[in-house]
């Protein structure tokens, strides 16, 4: 007898009660095993969540949650072997099992680079600051804080390795834990990967809970401070998105519904071009992998209407090439749908189509020249192209989606015609053109952007390197507008953001450092006596400032500044007329400004912890210098990030950032204003 599922909950693994739901080899209808939650306290799994993950993730610093995601990725990738033996059961081949689970861990390495672009702190500063008083003493700025709950994820049944992971990447570098309902048809692949995760102890304990099988009453319990994400239908997201525990509490609902996304391929491309062949093959990856069970497949095609018989005759043909079967079979490049009630669903879907459209590929009957496996037990289906000869009246091809190897065909006359076409999905989660004309791409971009949340404009200068169109990457925002959910998933620091709470500061520099660790422009600074490039990492303190001697910049020093660098803009020059310019007589460069400042702030007479200068930035010149001005410099510690060692050879080090303050006999305003990052030694 099958096994039944287990659900990682409350630092255990339980089975819910009852038989519960049998779960199906997509490939040959063998039952794989049973899930339940019957009986399973749902409050008490959030409750759990919150008190003892949260609290342990909120510990934690963006760089040590970085670190930790990294050593997961790798971690997980020691048992793909074992992934790949399961996932064959959810009909998927080689290639999409790698898109799942290699795509999955992927998202884990992205978010774990993030670490980077973080303080080494478990909250931090967003935007910039805001002076709110003439005299420098009161400001404002938003400070970004790990919500105080949990993320509850309801996935979908077409990635079970790729939808639990490309999320949790993105709560876990964020402070917050994680409970994921994976659908069950599925789930026992996601089990599998858990059980992994927690037996590898990297995870602190409640950080991810799993729920294999219904969800029960678990909205009933969210509150104000959890986050909820949906993907799936449309239908089911705004069910759930209305349940009354979400409204009265205002909880952050998170939806990435299945799109009808569509690809437009130019006027200005012809059979004989490149981008041709690019788009054609495109069109048939995005049709057949994972059986075209992607929330980012393509389902509508648009072409030039004098450009439509071409493209039937070169998609059938590259459709024909596609061998469907047993996904172990090394012959097969496309599987089975996920189960027999997914390929029913994509059959009735695919009716209601046809009242728009004529099938002028494939067949609704039988699988042609099925591989190693038996059709009346998988759930194996052609792929299906369809042609819509009149999309803006047949209307139900921007209406209802069949979730499998299903696409439409359907012809434009103008650019304008396919933004407009576009537009009739009424939102989608990606679109692409294919052009090698700049105009098309710009008109289309701009046309149909906001009906989207992805676009790639694909041609022969990118084709090779480029992602596809139905790949989300962690970096970029995944989500769409309108039918597409109005959701947004990943999309680097914007995707961390969302598990954090936003709050405006407002007070004195000196209290606004304190409080976020990074000192802020006027604040009263650390002065005792000893210069901070003599301080070892772990001794410098935020604030830790010098104001360092004058120096008076002379108009030689201008003119050999000038010989040596090659800079002989007018303005540098003595001998130039200003008359009409911005200027009155000769101004020294920015960078030789810059270069003296480093010159007054570098402590160069021994050896010091400063390893090396590691770049500028933010650098402003705001006022301009004339020979015989008095400059000199305020000098603080505005940041520290420790360094990971990469190996046991490898320097003990951190990244300090530095604000560099440039004056003249003034004082008011800057000359000029920067960020330099040093690297600099630990003591071990």
């Amino acid at each position: 007898m099958a096994n039944k599922l287990e659900n990682y909950i409350l630092g255990n693994w339980i089975t819910g009660d009852g038989d519960g739901q049998a779960l199906y080899n997509a490939v040959n209808g063998d039952t794989v095993a049973y899930a339940s939650t019957k009986g399973i306290d749902f409050a008490g799994i959030l409750d759990y969540g919150r008190k003892v993950g949260n609290p342990a993730l909120r510990k934690m610093t963006f760089q040590e949650r970085g670190l930790m995601l990294k050593a997961l990725a790798m971690y997980l990738r020691e048992h793909l072997d074992e992934f790949y033996s399961i996932s064959y059961q959810t009909g998927a081949t080689k290639a999409d099992s790698w898109v799942d689970i290699e795509g999955g861990i992927g998202n884990l390495f992205a978010n774990a680079s993030l670490r980077r672009k973080f303080p080494d702190t478990s909250f931090c500063l967003d935007g910039e600051a805001h002076l709110l008083g003439k005299n420098g003493t009161f400001m404002g700025h938003h400070l970004l804080i790990p919500k105080e709950g949990v993320a509850v994820h309801i996935n979908a049944f077409n990635f079970p390795v790729w939808g639990m992971l490309e999320k949790i990447a993105v709560n876990l570098l964020a402070g917050v834990p994680a409970i994921v309902k994976p659908a069950s048809v599925t789930s026992f692949l996601t089990e599998a990967v858990v059980k992994k995760i927690a037996q590898s102890k990297i995870l602190p304990d409640g950080a991810l809970q799993l729920i294999c099988g219904s969800a029960g009453d678990i909205l009933d319990h969210v509150n104000a401070q959890d986050v909820v994400t949906f993907t799936g239908s449309a239908s089911t997201g705004l069910m759930l998105k209305s349940n009354k525990r979400i409204l009265e509490e205002s909880v952050p609902f998170n939806m990435e519904a299945d799109s009808l996304n569509c690809m437009v391929l130019g006027a200005d491309v012809t059979p004989d071009m490149p981008e041709w062949d690019i788009f054609i093959k495109e069109v048939r990856k995005e049709m057949t992998t994972k059986c075209g069970q992607k929330c980012t497949a393509v389902r509508r095609i648009f072409v030039p209407e004098n450009k439509i018989e071409d493209v039937q005759i070169a998609l059938s043909k590259a459709l024909a090439q596609t061998t469907i079967g047993n996904p172990l079979n090394e012959k097969v490049r496309m599987g089975a749908l996920a189960g027999m009630s997914q390929k029913e669903e994509v059959m009735a879907q695919v009716q209601k189509l046809l009242a728009a459209s004529q099938i002028i590929y494939g067949s609704m009957e039988s699988v042609a020249g099925l591989i190693d496996a038996d059709a009346s037990k998988g759930a194996f289906m052609n792929p299906l192209l369809l042609l819509n000869e009149h999309p803006f009246e047949a209307i139900a091809t921007h209406e209802v989606e069949a979730f499998g190897p299903v696409s439409t065909l359907m012809p434009y006359k103008t650019i304008d015609d396919a933004i407009a076409l576009a537009k009739l999905g009424k939102g989608s989660l990606c679109s692409s053109i294919i052009t090698a004309d700049n105009n098309i791409a710009t008109q289309y971009v701009l046309g149909a952007g906001m009906y989207h949340g992805r676009i790639l404009v694909l041609n022969n200068d990118c084709a090779k390197e480029s992602t596809g169109h139905g790949s989300p990457l962690p970096l970029l925002v995944h989500g769409g507008p309108g039918r597409a959910g109005g959701g947004e998933e990943m999309g680097g620091l914007r995707g961390v953001k969302h598990y954090m709470q936003r709050v405006a500061i407002q007070g004195s520099p000196s209290m606004l450092t304190a409080i976020s660790q990074q000192y802020q422009q006027g604040a009263k600074g650390n002065v005792d006596g000893v210069h901070p490039f003599k301080k070892m990492f772990e001794d410098l303190k935020i604030g830790d400032q010098i104001v360092t001697d004058r120096r008076v910049i002379t108009s030689e020093d201008i003119d050999k500044f000038a010989d040596l660098s090659g800079d002989h803009f007018y303005a540098h020059m003595k001998d130039t007329n200003f008359e009409g310019t911005m200027f009155t007589h000769q101004v020294a460069h920015g960078y030789f400004i810059m270069s003296v400042a480093a010159g007054l702030f570098v402590d160069s007479y021994e050896m010091n912890p400063v390893l090396l200068n590691y770049g500028i930035d933010e650098l402003r010149f705001t006022k301009p210098v004339y020979p015989g001005t008095s400059v000199y410099v305020r000098f603080s510690c505005k940041e520290k990030i420790q360094q990971e060692r990469k190996d046991e050879l490898d320097i003990p080090k951190g990244i300090v950032k530095w604000l560099v303050e440039i004056f003249d006999e003034t004082d008011e305003p800057l000359v000029g204003i920067a960020t330099i990052l040093t690297m600099v030694k630990m003591k071990g």
